[in-house]
């Protein structure tokens, strides 16, 4: 009698908690940014996460979906931030320091991801699937030049400022902290940002009368 010839099972993709869907990526972003993306690869990823690299793409199609996850998280919170500050209709010194501020919150959360896009961002967006990368990047630039340029042209900052060197010096200050911060540590996300703000905006030198 005749048999037919079973057809294989599909791989499934298994949902993970998201709980561990967190962890999962929160390991990869910490290898990410500790060895770089082209170097790092699935095996690693899955034995810092105490699991076979075959059990890794039940949950991720790719080390570059976990990524793109990590990325696109980061940069989409980071906006949420941003835009409420941009739509508070603060005067362009109170933008400046709620745009600090929510920098240094978003390395409180996203420190691993920060360095990455560091590092990364640059090749990366040259690629179709991480060109919002690069539209992030112009949008950051706008907003923060924009308010610079309000800032001068209402005389709340120094006239003879040269905005973009502002805005590029302003930008490393803050985001390089990224390879020395660790949450928990001494000082607060707020706490620093208020040192690095006093230093930007009022300088270290004592004022003589």
């Amino acid at each position: 009698m005749p048999t037919t010839k079973p057809s294989p099972k599909k791989k499934t993709q298994v949902t993970a908690s998201p709980e561990r869907r967190r962890e999962l990526l929160d390991t990869a972003a910490e290898v990410f940014a500790a060895q770089g993306y082209n170097a790092t690869t699935v095996r690693k990823i899955a034995d810092e996460a105490g699991m076979l690299a075959g059990s890794l793409y039940y949950h991720f199609d790719s080390k570059e979906s976990m990524l793109d996850e990590i990325l696109s998280t980061f940069l989409n919170e980071l906006w949420d931030g941003y835009d409420t500050v941009l739509a508070a209709g603060h005067g362009p010194r109170e933008t400046i320091e709620a745009l600090v501020t929510e920098s240094f919150r978003e390395i409180d959360r996203h420190r691993a991801a920060v360095a990455i896009y560091q590092k990364e961002a640059r090749h990366l967006s040259d690629q179709p699937r991480f060109r919002y990368l690069a539209d992030s990047q112009v949008k950051f630039e706008k907003a923060w030049l924009g308010t610079l340029e309000r800032g001068v042209g209402s005389g709340v900052f120094r006239a003879d400022l040269d905005i973009r060197l502002t805005y590029r010096f302003v930008r490393d200050t803050v985001w390089v902290a990224a390879s020395w911060y660790r949450p928990g540590g001494q000082h607060s996300p707020d706490e620093i940002a208020r040192q690095y703000l006093s230093m930007v905006l009022d300088g270290i030198a004592v004022r003589t009368p």
